[in-house]
C-alpha cells in the first residue's frame, strides 16, 4: 500500500460525502417503487398509518458497496501505476475484496429476509453463511490462532494460548451476535441507525488514535470501510430520525453487523470492537430469557404507543402462567424481585394469566422512567450508547493495564 494512507483516505473521504448526498437523494427517489412492490408497513408507534418504504437500509448499503467498489484500486496505485511497489500487495487485496463479498453477502441475505420475513432460527443461520468468505480470508491470509492470556489466567494457561479452531468459532459467532445485536435493540425512531453511527464513530475514533502505532495498515484498512459506512448510515438517519419517513429493515442491521465484524477480525482489534457494543452486550443479556423462550416471546417487543398521551409505554407478553417451566418460573420470579420487569397476573375464563414487560433495554428505560415521548427515548438511548463508547475507550487505554501488558 502507499507508504502513508492520507491520500487514499482523502479520496476515501471524498467518496463518502458523495455517498451521503447519494443516500440523501435515492431514498426518497425510490420510496413509490417501495410501496408499489408493497415493501412498505404502517408505524405502530404513531397515529397515522400511512404506509412508509421499508427495507432502505438496501439503498444505503448499495451506495456503501458502489464507493468501495470504485474505490478498490485506489489504495495499491503505487503498484498499478508507479515504480515505487517491489512486489504486489495481494494479502491486502485478497482482505479487501474478501471483506466485500462478505457485506455484499449479508446485503443481499437481509433483503431476503425483509422480503420473507424469515424465522428467528434462521436469522442465526444466515450471518453465518455470509462469514465464510471473511473467515477464508482471514485462514489464508493469517492463520494466527494464538491469544495472549490476561494475567490473572496466566498462572493456569501461560502467557500464550493456541486456541486452533476455537478461534474461528468465535469468529463466526461475532458476526452473528453484530448482526442480531443491533436487530434486537429496535423498534423505534432512529434507534437502529442511530446507534450504528455512535459504534462507527466510535471506530473511527479508536482508529485514527492507533494511526501512529504499531498496527497502521489494520487501522487504515478499518478506516476504508468506516468512513462510507459512518456517511451512508448518515444520510439513511437523516430520513428514519423522528418523525421517520422510512424504515431501515433488517436490511441495515446485517449490513451494519457485518461491516462491524468485518474490521474487528481483519483489523484485529475484535474485543476493542466488542467493547463498542456495551449496551447491545446488557441488552442481550437481559433478552436470553425471551431469546431462548424460558419466558413466552411476542413476534415484535417494541413499546406500546398511547394515543391519547402520544408516548411510548412498555409492551407486554400474556401468557398462562402454568406454561412456564419451572427455570421460567425462577427466572421470572428472581427477575421480579430485582425490578428488572413488571409482572401483572389475573384470572381470566382460561385461567391465571401473567403479563411481564418484554425484556429489551428500551422497555426496562421506560421502566426506570416512566412513559416517555419516541424522539426523548431514542435521543436517551443513544446517550447511553455514547457513554457505553466512553466506557470502552476507558476500559481499552486505561483498566487495560490490569490484564494486559502494555
Amino acid at each position: 500500500m502507499w507508504p502513508l494512507p492520507a491520500v487514499p483516505l482523502l479520496v476515501n473521504l471524498l467518496g463518502s460525502l458523495g455517498g451521503l448526498v447519494a443516500t440523501v437523494t435515492l431514498i426518497p427517489a425510490f420510496r413509490e417503487h417501495f410501496v408499489a412492490a408493497r415493501l412498505c408497513g404502517v408505524d405502530l408507534n404513531k397515529a397515522s398509518r400511512q404506509p412508509l418504504p421499508e427495507s432502505q437500509g438496501v439503498i444505503s448499503g448499495a451506495v456503501f458497496l458502489i464507493i468501495l467498489f470504485c474505490f478498490i484500486p485506489v489504495p495499491f496505485l503505487s503498484c498499478l501505476v508507479g515504480e515505487q511497489c517491489r512486489a504486489f500487495p495481494h494479502h491486502e487485496f485478497v482482505a479487501l475484496i474478501g471483506s466485500l463479498l462478505a457485506i455484499c453477502c449479508m446485503i443481499f441475505l437481509g433483503f431476503a429476509d425483509d422480503v420473507l420475513n424469515l424465522r428467528w432460527r434462521h436469522k442465526l443461520l444466515l450471518p453465518t453463511m455470509a462469514s465464510l468468505p471473511l473467515l477464508m480470508v482471514y485462514f489464508t491470509n493469517f492463520g494466527n490462532t494464538t491469544i495472549v492470556v490476561p494475567k490473572p489466567f496466566r498462572m493456569l494457561l501461560g502467557t500464550h494460548l493456541d486456541l486452533g479452531i476455537l478461534y474461528y468459532v468465535y469468529m463466526g459467532m461475532l458476526a452473528v451476535f453484530c448482526t442480531n445485536a443491533i436487530n434486537i435493540l429496535a423498534g423505534i425512531n432512529g434507534l437502529e441507525a442511530g446507534q450504528s453511527l455512535v459504534i462507527a464513530a466510535s471506530i473511527i475514533t479508536f482508529n485514527i488514535i492507533e494511526l501512529n502505532g504499531d498496527y497502521r495498515d489494520d487501522h487504515t484498512f478499518s478506516l476504508y470501510f468506516m468512513i462510507p459506512f459512518f456517511f451512508t448510515t448518515l444520510g439513511l438517519l437523516y430520513h428514519n430520525w423522528y418523525p421517520s419517513r422510512v424504515f431501515v429493515g433488517d436490511t441495515f442491521c446485517y449490513f451494519a453487523g457485518m461491516t462491524f465484524a468485518v474490521v474487528g477480525i481483519l483489523g484485529h482489534f475484535s474485543k476493542t470492537m466488542l467493547l463498542f457494543f456495551i449496551p447491545q452486550v446488557l441488552n442481550f443479556l437481559y433478552s436470553l430469557p425471551q431469546l431462548f423462550h424460558v419466558i413466552p416471546c411476542p413476534r415484535h417487543r417494541l413499546p406500546r404507543f398511547n394515543r391519547e398521551t402520544g408516548k411510548l409505554e412498555m409492551s407486554y407478553s400474556r401468557f398462562k402462567a402454568k406454561s412456564l417451566s419451572p427455570l421460567g418460573a425462577s427466572i421470572l420470579k428472581m427477575s421480579e424481585r430485582l425490578h428488572f420487569v413488571d409482572v401483572h397476573r389475573g384470572m381470566d375464563k382460561d385461567g391465571e394469566y401473567v403479563e411481564c414487560s418484554n425484556m429489551t433495554l428500551i422497555n426496562l428505560v421506560i421502566k426506570l422512567i416512566g412513559p416517555t415521548p419516541e424522539r426523548a427515548l431514542t435521543v436517551l438511548l443513544l446517550l447511553i450508547q455514547v457513554a457505553g463508547s466512553i466506557v470502552a475507550f476507558s476500559i481499552r487505554y486505561q483498566l487495560v493495564r490490569l490484564f494486559y501488558d502494555i
